[in-house]
């Protein structure tokens, strides 16, 4: 019998966490629901640690491939291998909270193609909350296809998570997958490229997200300031307003963000000569650009530090950031003990 859902998992060298998350999830399993972890030829001990589990429940299915073909295109191999009506994009570190799966089977009625769970973000140890919940609704709420602009607007910081995706296997399928291959949101290009899906947001949050943990942290600047713009900004289906909205079309001329990935170590010379130095400014903002990637970092934290903790302790995220950051100052780590972690 076909399952109700599968619960899709691509990983990559996460021996280390994807235990822990299995253990969320196999415990809340039902006959109609069915696990398929790809594993994208981890180096490490993911193929030992997966393998107990497949080995003990048979819901549990472990595809290792012979070579890493990227998150994006192992996501879509890990719904090509799915049996279920629906599939959830859950990543291989992050937790599900108890009667997640319950609540999510109990969305599914067949007419809704893409369910959005809300999620809550916490510190790496799960130690502290630093965002409650990424999308600001407090009951379920629908969405038709003609509610693009407003299903973007509420739901794209949490979309930007893949783990709150549920959608329809066969509306998946019947998108362009292979166009966002290497965007590393093949998801959110496969519910934006035309005609939006029938969509149902869960409030309540269902998953914990252990936040600074991904693997792509270190390439923050490149898909925070090029890739996720560019992105959001290429579907016809939403207004420019919406769009606005969510992340301006070239983030990276603004002179703040710049400051603050170089607070949080991730914006250097480097990254201007590699990013910025061919990209068209006005000299008098090249030059600031080019300043700012030369500022000394342990300087840049600790102003921004002191910024946060006396105008924007709310901002709980970048305090955290800036306190794990290599460059991270006394000041950032009494700000992030004042905020609670």
């Amino acid at each position: 019998m076909q399952p109700r859902l599968s619960i899709c998992i691509a990983t990559l060298n996460r021996g280390a966490f994807i235990g822990e998350t299995l253990d969320t999830i196999v415990c809340q399993l039902h006959d109609d629901v069915e696990v398929v972890i790809v594993d994208g030829a981890s180096k490490d001990n993911t193929a030992e640690i997966v393998g107990r589990y497949a080995e003990s429940d048979p819901r549990v299915r472990y595809i290792r491939l012979p070579v890493n073909s990227g998150v994006d295109q192992d996501y879509d191999k890990a719904v090509d291998h799915a049996h279920g009506e629906y599939c959830w994009l859950m990543t291989d570190d992050d937790l599900l909270r108890p009667g997640a799966i319950d609540r999510v089977l109990a969305a599914l009625d067949g007419r809704v193609e893409l369910v959005v769970i809300n999620t809550e973000v916490r510190t790496v140890d799960f130690g502290a909350a630093l965002r409650n919940a990424l999308v600001a609704k407090h009951v379920d709420t629908e969405y038709a296809p003609e509610d693009a602009d407003r299903l973007l607007v509420d739901t794209a910081h949490a979309l930007s998570f893949i783990g709150c995706v549920v959608m329809l296997r066969s509306f998946w399928q019947s998108r362009d997958r292979a166009s966002y291959y290497g965007s590393l949101f093949i998801h959110v290009g496969v519910i934006f490229q035309g005609r939006t899906p029938r969509t149902r947001l869960i409030a309540e949050p269902l998953i914990s997200i252990r936040y600074g943990n991904a693997m792509w942290t270190p390439r923050g600047f490149e898909i925070w300031m090029f890739k996720w713009p560019s992105l959001v900004w290429s579907f016809d289906s939403v207004s420019a307003q919406a769009k606005s909205r969510i992340c301006a079309r070239e983030p990276w001329r603004q002179l703040r963000k710049l400051w603050l990935y170089r607070s949080v170590g991730g914006y250097a010379r480097a990254e201007y000569q590699r990013y910025l130095v061919e990209r068209p400014m006005t000299l008098f903002k090249r030059a600031l650009s080019y300043g700012i990637a030369g500022a000394p970092a342990v300087l840049a934290n600790a102003v921004s530090s002191l910024y946060c903790g006396l105008f924007a302790r709310h901002a709980r995220m970048n305090i955290y950031d800036l306190s794990r950051s290599p460059h991270a100052t006394f000041v950032a780590r009494t700000v992030a003990r004042l905020v609670g972690y």
